[in-house]
């Protein structure tokens, strides 16, 4: 009999190695196809097979599954990022496997189009405009009001995405965005949208069901660095019935009505207020929150839909999670980084992670890939997780030497 293999399109360093632990407890075979393997360290370290080829060319794809087909039952295809999505909800409908409609995934990628269909649907959202050009960009914000943030119409990590305060902030970020700087995946086009303040939440959901809403803490502006998620946010019930009921008309306008999606919010004057809508499940930590806080293994039962398996959403228990991440405050070369062992000693730490080693040069982007590292904490109670996450991260520390010269900075500076 031959194998069931499980056919991930790409990965990442924050939920791919989820998805290869979690395929190889339901005893699949993962097989990872990606334009560079070599990018994803944990392959290695698990021995996971990976094989090289164009994952943008569906064709190539097409031809390459086919082929695996002769060797393995491929029991499902699917990606850890919403990037290839898309391509993933293709090539099930070719095999005739179960998977996303593509046509959804493509609307909801694009920034622009997302909005617009919530906007159509009733959903609250921020106002915004698409702009071609910094006259454009210009325009709009003077329409809309400063401040406002830019970001890239597609895109993903917060790459590229600033709060503008003043015109002057406006026309810098604008000239980093379309000056060849910020590395487009197409066609340039600016969000501008209206800066939608308060308190910020996102919910994972599955299908048609609220798995869990969580809060976000952000780091200082104009850029959006995570500092820390908590699973569950403490709501009201009446604040829980709003964000999911404005969690279902999202899946509604979109049409997301399979598998995992993650939207996030601002709570603002008018309620929860949609910033975005992603096809996917939140990226690592926050599948591990929702784990340690009710039971519930998203990537697991993410996979089980995949290959057609029944899935398994009732919750088990009703603890409070969190995650502290982990930002460093200059660039430089990171001489060392320690407290990591220490830290996952005490009781109720349930994982530290670095993401970064000794000599590794680090240069802020305002984005996901500022983060060096996090740590998970669990309990029944948030006061007492909240204790438990500030004394391990207490015990993490790490030195920095500044760069000698701008021109460092420069050639150490990872795209």
């Amino acid at each position: 009999m031959a194998r069931r293999a499980l056919i991930l399109l790409e990965g990442s360093r924050y939920n791919g190695p989820l998805y290869v632990q979690a395929a190889l407890q339901l005893g699949l075979h993962p097989i990872v196809l990606s334009a560079d393997p070599a990018q994803y360290d944990y392959l290695g370290a698990e021995g996971i097979e990976a094989i090289r080829g164009d994952t943008a060319d569906l064709d190539a794809l097409i031809r390459e599954c086919s082929r695996l087909r002769a060797t393995y039952d491929i029991a499902g295809i699917t990606s850890v990022g919403d990037s290839f999505y898309a391509r993933v909800g293709k090539l099930c409908r070719h095999f005739d496997l179960p998977g996303p409609n593509p046509t959804s995934i493509e609307q909801c990628c694009d920034k622009f189009k997302q909005r617009h269909l919530l906007a159509e649907a009733g959903v609250p959202i921020p106002a915004y405009r698409l702009a071609a050009d910094a006259t454009e960009v210009e325009s709009f914000a003077a329409e809309i009001g400063l401040p406002v943030i830019l970001k890239p119409a597609v895109g993903a990590g917060s790459r590229g995405v600033r709060l503008c305060r003043s015109f002057d902030e406006l026309a810098e970020h604008t000239t980093y965005l379309l000056g060849g700087e910020h590395i487009w995946q197409s066609p340039p086009s600016i969000l501008v949208e209206e800066f939608a303040q308060g308190p910020s939440y996102w919910a994972d959901t599955m299908g048609d069901q609220i798995i869990g809403i969580g809060t976000a803490d952000f780091g200082p502006l104009p850029h959006f660095v995570g500092r820390e998620w908590t699973v569950p946010a403490p709501l009201t019930d009446n604040e829980h019935r709003r964000i999911a009921d404005v969690s279902l008309s999202c899946l509604r306008a979109l049409g997301l009505d399979w598998g995992p999606t993650g939207i996030e919010f601002r709570w603002t004057k008018r309620g929860p207020v949609v910033i975005e809508v992603n096809p996917r499940l939140h990226g690592s930590p926050t599948p591990q929150l929702v784990h340690l806080a009710y039971g519930i293994d998203l990537v697991t039962e993410h996979i089980k839909l995949v290959i057609g398996d029944e899935w398994d959403l009732h919750r088990r228990y009703s603890h409070t999670a969190a995650a502290r991440f982990l930002v460093p405050d200059g660039d430089g070369t990171l001489d060392w980084i320690s407290g990591d062992s220490r830290a996952a000693a005490i009781p109720g730490v349930a994982e530290v992670k670095f993401y970064v080693e000794a000599k590794t040069p680090i240069v802020r982007k305002g984005d996901l890939r500022d983060l060096i590292g996090y740590v998970i904490a669990a309990s029944p109670s948030r006061a007492q997780t909240e204790a438990i996450l500030q004394r391990a991260v207490d015990l993490i520390d790490w030195s920095i030497t500044p760069f000698s010269t701008p021109g460092e900075q420069e050639r150490t500076a990872a795209p």
